[in-house]
């Protein structure tokens, strides 16, 4: 009897403490868990002719992505008549709403009834092409945009939301961004798994392309100088100088304004060490944002830049000589031209990797290199002043670096 009442009086005493512990383990196990995105979200960012529709049909080609080329251009349509700082944060919001699979966004762009067609470039996307947007293809199939055009422009437009949603990546690439300050509310957005590639390509090859193309390019450079009568006669330098400056502040947020818990969320690409060595840098690519590189696409990347020629439409990818491409401008643009846009280029080119030239001889000297070293890049400021040729920052002097492939 004596026995039971002592193993009464323990379980009673025990009892305080047991309820302390399970309310303690109950409050841990019902505290919010921080839940990982489902889906990881992409962000190219460029300029225009620098190579980003390439980088963007590396990733739509994919079959885990789902790829919109310049969702932006809408906005920057439908509100032409203001500058690119005003419209930031319009483009960041339909950003946002895009990776969350929130199409509803393009309500304020577009009319009621509309289909896939509605989207700009639409055919640019293998996921629109695919189920369940389209029943005509398969997703491991590479298709090209004119296959893609003539075959599922008709399927409506809620299809994009629904292939947007089955897909573990979403990729976006856009040039109407111009500050990764505009993109920190995404960056905090629990919901989001975001990641930056910043694509760079050697401005006198972006003056050339775009000198072809300049009548297409004409509302967007209006955008990009704010419309400023001043500067008509001047206005594809004066559009070059504030791309430049744009790439020159992306660069220095994206390597130095990053909370270290971001850290590793931001990749610098130059397009002429992405055709120099395509496959390599294409894995790299790839594994920043956690794909892999499969064999079919291995085949089509190796095809798509070893072709002939340099190309027959400007906003097409098809097969070309890529290195030829990215060199032409060297025996084309003449030289008054290319020392003028130094000057007003001349720090961003020191920053991200581009020998000036001082003549025409050494502009038309092939065997010059005008690329310094990848990796003297993610070193900014530290060492030696370099040698002749070799990696300079000129009149900019990080002190921080980005991560680069």
């Amino acid at each position: 009897m004596l026995k039971i009442n002592r193993l009464k009086v323990l379980v009673i005493l025990a009892l305080p403490a047991t309820a302390l512990i399970c309310f303690s383990q109950l409050h841990t196990c019902e505290s919010p868990r921080k839940e990982e995105p489902a889906q990881t979200h992409i962000l190219i960012l460029s300029s225009w002719r620098s190579g980003s529709s390439f980088v963007g049909q590396i990733f739509s080609q994919h079959p885990d992505v789902f790829y919109l080329m310049e969702p932006a251009w809408h906005v920057w349509v439908t509100m032409h008549q203001s500058s690119a700082k005003a419209l930031q944060m319009a483009v960041r919001d339909l950003v946002r709403s895009v990776f969350k699979c929130d199409m509803s966004v393009f309500d304020a762009y577009m009319s009621e009834q509309r289909n896939q067609r509605a989207l700009f470039q639409w055919e640019a996307s293998r996921a629109l092409c695919s189920p369940p947007a389209c029943h005509l293809f398969q997703r491991s199939d590479i298709i090209s945009k004119q296959a893609c055009k003539t075959l599922c422009g008709k399927y409506p437009f809620r299809k994009v939301a629904q292939a947007c949603k089955t897909y573990s990546h979403v990729v976006l690439k856009e040039v109407r961004l111009f500050n990764l300050k505009a993109l920190n509310s995404l960056f905090a957005d629990p919901s989001l798994n975001l990641k930056i590639i910043h694509l760079v390509r050697d401005p006198r090859a972006v003056f050339r392309s775009r000198e072809h193309t300049a009548g297409d390019l004409a509302q967007d450079s209006g955008i990009v100088v704010g419309h400023r009568s001043e500067l008509r006669k001047t206005e594809p330098y004066a559009v070059m100088r504030e791309i430049c400056k744009s790439h020159l502040e992306m660069y220095t947020q994206g390597s130095c304004a990053l909370p270290s818990h971001l850290q590793g969320r931001y990749l610098l690409v130059r397009y002429e060490d992405i055709v120099r060595d395509p496959l390599a840098l294409v894995v790299q690519l790839y594994r920043f944002a956690g794909l892999h590189l499969i064999p079919r696409l291995q085949s089509w990347v190796h095809n798509i830049t070893h072709g002939h020629g340099l190309g027959t439409e400007a906003f097409d990818v098809g097969s070309r000589d890529a290195v030829n491409v990215s060199q032409a401008w060297r025996k084309t643009l003449p030289y008054p031209k290319v020392a003028k846009l130094q000057e007003a280029c001349e720090d961003a080119m020191g920053v991200l990797g581009y020998r000036l030239v001082r003549s025409e001889a050494e502009q038309t000297n092939m065997s010059l290199s005008l690329l310094h070293p990848q990796k003297s890049l993610a070193q900014p400021g530290k060492g030696s002043p370099p040698a002749s040729g070799s990696w300079s920052f000129q009149k900019q002097d990080l002190p921080c670096q980005a991560r680069t492939t």
